[in-house]
C-alpha cells in the first residue's frame, strides 16, 4: 500500500445530476397525471433542453453572478448624483434567456389552455437551477402581467403587458414590486408613500421611501401609495383603505431614473446576485391601476402568483437536494458499505424524499387551479365556487409550508455530504442561504399564517368547509378500499380535529388563543391536504400499473407511490394534534407574555421599599 499524497490515493467519485427531468421520477409522474398525453409529449423535449441548459450555461452564469455581485455607483467623478446600478453581464444575460425561453410568455400564450400554467411552472422549476435568483424578477414580472391583463387600461396592455409577455429579448420587460416600507413591513396599511395627481402631466406623482425593492434594475414596477383625492386637496384615507395601485416606468426614454434615488443596496444573508435596494421616490411619474383606494384588493392577483412562485422555487430546491443527496449515497462508501445501504442514512433520505413528493403534489395542484382560473370561464361552478376561493386559501398555506420545509431540507442535504457539504464549492451553502429567503419574502410564516385565519374569517368559515369537502371528495373513491381505509380514517379524523379546534376559538373571546396557534393550524392544513393528494396520486399510479401488467417500471412506481402515501398518513392524526395542541389552552397567551416579558416589566416598575436588591439593575452590563 502506498502513502497518500495530493496526487496519489483515494479520490471521491463526484456526484453529478445529469438531467433533473429525466432522473426525477416524481416530477415526470406528476406531469403525466395532470397533463393530456399529447401535451406532455409536446413539451418534454423543451423540459429536457432547459435541464441541459441549467447544467451547462446556466451553472456557469450563476457562478459568475455570485462572484461579481451588484454594486451601486451613486456619484460620478464630478460629484453628480448618478445612482448607477452595476450588475454583471451574466445577470443581464439571464434576462435575455428568460425572454427567449418564454418563462413568462408560455403562461400567457395559452397554447395549451388551462395546462399552459403547468407547462410554464414545470419549466420554471427546472430553469431555476441555472437562473441564479433571476426567478425573483420573473415572479414579479408574471404578477404584473396578470394584473394588467385583468384590470389594466388598453394603453397599459399595448405598451407594457405586450413586453412583459414577449419572447423577444430586445422588447422584453421585467417588473419590480415595491410594497415594503419602514413603518409596516408586511403591514402595508402603514404605507407612507403618497400619490398626487398632476394635471399638467396627466399622471400621478409618487413620493416616498421604499425599504425593500427586489429587481431594482427592472423596466417597470408596481407599487402601493396613499392617494390624494384630486377633488379634495390634501385629503387622504388612513390605513389600507387609502391605498391605490400604481404602475410606473423605472427609467424614462433617455434611460434616466424616473424620480428614483437609490439610497443603498441591501447587504443580505443570501440572494447576493439579486440587486435589492432602498429607494427614495420623489415625483415618480406613474399611472393608477384599477380603482382608487382598491390597491390591496388589486394586488391579490400578484400575490397568488408570487406565492405560487415561492412554492415552486422551494419545490425546485427540494428536487435538487434530494437528487444530489441520492446520487452521493450511490457513490460514497464508509464503514465498508455505500451510504445507500446504511439504514440510518436511508431513513434520512427517505424523509427528504417523502417531503419532496408531498410538496410536489401540493404545488402542482395549486398551479393547475391557477391555470383553470386564467383559462376557463370564471362563472363555471368548478371555477367560481371551488378553484377561486380554494386558491386564495391554499396559496399562503403552500408558501409557508414549502418555505419552512425547504430550508430544513437544505440542512439535511448539507449534512448528508458530511464535511464536504459545508464547503462552499459544493454549492450547498449558497443554496441554503438562497432558499431561506422564501421564509421572508412575501411575508414571514407568522404573517402568512394570520392571512390564512383572515381568509377563513372573511368567508365566515365557508372556505374551511370547502377545504374539508375537497379533501373528502379526493378520498371518496378510496375510503372503502382495503389498502386505503387506514389513511382515509386518519385524514377524516384530522379534518374533524381542525374544524372543531378552529370553530371553538373563532370568537372575539378566543381570538388570542386562535392567533397563537395560527402557524400550527396552517401547517396541519398543509399536511392533511398533501396527504389526500398523495393518496389520489398513488391510486392513479396503481390503476396505470394494472392497465399494463407487463410494465415492471410502472409496477415499481406504483409500489413506491403507495408506500409514500401510506407513510405520510400513517401518523398524520398525531402530527396534526401536536401542531395545534396549543388550541384549547386558554391561559397560554397570558403565560407567554409572562414568560417572555413579565420579569423585565416587573423590574421596570418602582422597586419595593426595603428590598436588598432594589438599587441594583439586572440584565445590563456595568463598567
Amino acid at each position: 500500500m502506498v502513502f497518500a499524497s495530493a496526487d496519489v490515493g483515494f479520490k471521491q467519485d463526484v456526484p453529478v445530476v445529469q438531467n433533473a427531468f429525466l432522473e426525477d421520477p416524481v416530477m415526470v409522474s406528476v406531469l403525466t397525471r395532470l397533463l393530456p398525453d399529447n401535451v406532455l409529449q409536446d413539451i418534454s423535449s423543451d423540459l429536457i433542453h432547459i435541464c441541459d441548459w441549467a447544467n451547462t450555461e446556466g451553472a456557469a452564469l450563476v457562478d459568475r453572478m455570485e462572484a461579481d455581485q451588484p454594486r451601486l455607483r451613486q456619484y460620478d467623478s464630478w460629484c453628480r448624483r448618478v445612482d448607477e446600478l452595476l450588475v454583471t453581464e451574466s445577470w443581464k444575460k439571464q434576462k435575455e434567456i428568460a425572454a427567449r425561453e418564454g418563462v413568462v410568455a408560455i403562461a400567457y400564450e395559452r397554447k395549451y389552455g388551462q395546462y399552459s400554467r403547468i407547462y410554464q411552472m414545470a419549466k420554471l422549476m427546472l430553469w431555476s437551477a441555472g437562473a441564479g435568483l433571476y426567478s425573483c424578477p420573473i415572479a414579479m414580472t408574471d404578477g404584473c402581467a396578470r394584473v394588467i391583463e385583468l384590470i389594466g387600461t388598453q394603453d397599459m396592455k399595448d405598451q407594457v403587458y405586450s413586453r412583459l409577455t414577449s419572447r423577444d429579448p430586445k422588447r422584453f420587460f421585467t417588473s419590480g414590486q415595491w410594497m415594503t416600507e419602514r413603518p409596516g413591513g408586511s403591514d402595508v396599511g402603514r404605507t407612507e408613500t403618497q400619490a398626487v395627481w398632476n394635471e399638467e402631466k396627466k399622471a400621478w406623482l409618487v413620493s416616498g421611501f421604499k425599504w425593500f425593492s427586489s429587481a431594482t434594475d427592472a423596466d417597470v414596477t408596481m407599487l402601493l401609495a396613499r392617494t390624494h383625492d384630486p377633488k379634495a386637496a390634501g385629503s387622504m384615507k388612513d390605513g389600507s383603505k387609502g391605498l391605490s395601485l400604481y404602475l410606473a416606468r423605472v427609467r424614462d426614454n433617455e434611460g434616466k431614473l424616473n424620480g428614483v434615488r437609490i439610497h443603498r443596496l441591501k447587504d443580505k444573508v443570501g440572494t447576493k446576485a439579486l440587486p435589492t435596494a432602498e429607494l427614495e421616490l420623489d415625483g415618480m411619474v406613474a399611472q393608477q391601476v384599477g380603482a382608487t383606494h382598491k390597491g390591496v384588493k388589486n394586488i391579490s392577483a400578484i400575490l397568488n402568483i408570487t406565492r405560487i412562485y415561492c412554492g415552486m422555487s422551494c419545490t425546485s430546491a427540494m428536487q435538487r437536494f434530494v437528487l444530489v443527496s441520492k446520487e452521493y449515497a450511490r457513490r460514497r462508501e464508509v464503514f465498508g458499505a455505500l451510504l445507500k445501504e446504511q439504514p440510518l442514512h436511508l431513513a434520512t433520505l427517505a424523509n427528504m424524499e417523502l417531503q419532496y413528493r408531498a410538496t410536489s403534489q401540493f404545488t402542482f395542484y395549486c398551479v393547475a387551479m391557477l391555470g383553470r382560473t386564467e383559462s376557463l370561464d370564471n362563472n363555471l361552478p368548478q371555477v367560481k365556487e371551488r378553484d377561486i376561493p380554494l386558491l386564495r386559501l391554499l396559496t399562503p398555506i403552500l408558501k409557508v409550508w414549502s418555505a419552512k420545509n425547504a430550508f430544513a431540507m437544505s440542512q439535511e442535504a448539507m449534512e448528508a455530504f458530511g464535511g464536504q457539504g459545508y464547503m462552499e464549492e459544493t454549492g450547498l451553502g449558497r443554496a441554503m442561504r438562497d432558499v431561506l429567503v422564501n421564509t421572508i419574502w412575501e411575508g414571514t410564516s407568522n404573517v402568512l399564517s394570520l392571512d390564512v385565519l383572515r381568509v377563513m374569517a372573511e368567508t365566515g368559515g365557508s372556505v374551511l368547509e370547502l377545504y374539508s369537502r375537497t379533501v373528502r371528495e379526493i378520498m371518496a373513491p378510496l375510503k372503502n378500499q382495503e389498502q386505503w381505509v387506514k389513511s382515509a380514517k386518519a385524514l377524516e379524523e384530522c379534518l374533524v380535529l381542525i374544524a372543531i379546534r378552529f370553530t371553538a376559538y373563532a370568537t372575539a373571546e378566543g381570538r388570542n388563543v386562535l392567533e397563537a396557534s395560527a402557524r400550527g393550524l396552517t401547517f396541519a392544513m398543509a399536511d392533511v391536504f398533501a396527504g389526500a393528494l398523495l393518496c389520489e396520486h398513488s391510486a392513479w399510479s396503481e390503476a396505470k400499473a394494472r392497465a399494463n401488467s407487463s410494465d415492471t417500471v410502472a409496477a415499481s412506481a406504483a409500489r413506491v407511490d403507495r408506500i409514500s402515501a401510506q407513510r405520510w398518513c400513517e401518523q398524520l392524526d398525531r402530527r396534526v394534534d401536536h401542531l395545534i395542541q396549543s388550541l384549547g389552552n386558554e391561559d397560554r397567551y397570558e403565560q407567554d407574555k409572562e414568560m417572555l416579558f413579565g420579569l423585565a416589566d416587573a423590574r421596570a416598575r418602582p422597586a419595593q421599599q426595603g428590598s436588598p436588591l432594589s438599587s441594583l439593575t439586572f440584565g445590563e452590563a456595568k463598567l
